[in-house]
């Protein structure tokens, strides 16, 4: 019998949880980068220590990717409003874009980083949009051709209902080729007369197709995933662990067999990157859930109010990072300690360059108008009226469907 009382859709804690783990990941990825600059001995245990653990926490391209597929398909599924998605998302994510770009070029000029002077900076600014390619903002391009390709996106599960699981293998199998033919492959290959966008694979949407369809397909099996994840744990740690270890060995057999430079031996898009990356997201939806039991018995709690704060800037986060980075690498500029005290120094250094970046991201959340700068505005000049102002990481039902 109807009652006319609808239901409260269930809040998803574990996705603040994932979006928290995944931002400080970066964050420390790219803060052990800027320690691994100031080293001088270039092949003493210290800097190797920090080469070769460089892809154990470079999961975190990935995991972003993955998460965004994950709450675009929470939101958006069922609404099949594309002029308002269109609206929505190339204003919240368009805008950050263009302002970031040409806030981080002044910030750029102030302290007069190389490459960038008042001459040439309206070449510079115009080629960091249509590029992607400056302070880490290639992630947002990526997202703003997903935009475009949602819409087929979600008709591609809608068509195939019964069949979600092939469409992920499929897409899992085009995905481990892309990763041969991007590391063996395209090394050996004359590309010179290729357009940008497909020498550029980075900020290719297709490069992280997989990611965004296994966020869309979590979404859309969110219990069975909870489920695999509650029957296969201690496996799921077990093999996550192994891999994780194995990048160590796999950096080197990069390096020292296949002659690799370490930008190449530490590229994300790899075979055995994919196998690693995928493992780990499991495992971080894992630790996610385990948040989201213990805050039950915790709400309030000064780390509750961390996560779901630090959920609500991490996109802000991750767009001013390059503030707290330049800064540290400023301030190491002037030191002048032997190897392994920079080890010793990088929990410092990552405390400085996430505290300063939760701090901006939170002061353009709380004060008006600087929230539009994280994607999160105060003010909402065309929206409609029972619009919400940010995506709801929820779920109407959270149930498995069929396979």
């Amino acid at each position: 019998m109807a009652t006319g009382v609808k239901k409260k859709r269930k809040y998803l804690y574990e996705v603040d949880a994932m979006r928290i783990m995944f931002i400080f990941g970066v964050l420390l990825n790219h803060t052990t980068t800027a320690f691994a600059q100031s080293m001088t001995d270039s092949k003493g245990w210290a800097h190797m220590l920090l080469l070769s653990t460089h892809l154990t926490i470079h999961f975190t391209r990935m995991g972003f990717m993955f998460m965004t597929g994950l709450v675009l398909t929470l939101n958006y599924y069922k609404k099949d409003d594309w002029p308002n998605f269109f609206k929505k998302r190339f204003a919240g994510s368009g805008w950050p874009y263009l302002l970031w770009n040409f806030i981080l070029m002044v910030f750029a000029l102030i302290v007069g980083l190389p490459g960038f002077t008042l001459n040439n900076f309206g070449s510079t600014y115009y080629s960091a949009i249509i590029h992607g390619d400056q302070f880490y903002m290639y992630y947002i391009l990526v997202t703003l051709q997903l935009y475009l390709l949602f819409p087929f996106l979600v008709w591609l599960f809608k068509k195939f209902t019964g069949h979600h699981g092939w469409i992920l293998g499929i897409s899992f199998a085009i995905q481990m080729l892309l990763m041969f033919a991007i590391k063996y492959g395209l090394p050996h290959i004359d590309d010179s007369n290729w357009i940008w966008w497909l020498r550029a694979y980075g900020v290719n949407v297709f490069t992280y197709q997989f990611y965004f369809i296994f966020g869309a397909f979590t979404s859309l099996h969110y219990q069975a995933m909870v489920a695999f994840i509650k029957k296969h744990a201690k496996a799921i740690g077990t093999v996550t662990l192994a891999l994780g270890l194995g990048t160590v060995a796999y950096y080197f057999w990069n390096r020292n067999v296949l002659g690799l430079t370490h930008t190449s031996a530490v590229s994300p898009h790899q075979p055995y990157m994919l196998l690693y990356d995928t493992m780990m997201i499991i495992f971080v939806f894992g630790v996610g859930k385990i948040y989201d039991r213990w805050r039950k018995k915790h709400v309030g709690s000064w780390f509750d109010r961390f996560v779901k704060n630090g959920a609500k800037v991490s996109f802000g986060i991750y767009l001013d990072q390059t503030i707290g980075l330049t800064l540290l690498s400023y301030l190491l500029k002037f030191t002048h300690f032997p190897d392994w005290a920079y080890v010793a120094l990088i929990p410092v250094g990552y405390a400085l360059v996430l505290g300063m970046s939760f701090g901006i991201a939170w002061f353009c959340y709380k004060v008006a108008p600087f929230g539009i700068l994280i994607g999160r505005p105060q003010i909402h000049l065309f929206k409609k009226k029972g619009d919400k102002a940010h995506d709801q990481i929820n779920h109407a039902s959270v149930q498995s469907t069929k396979e």
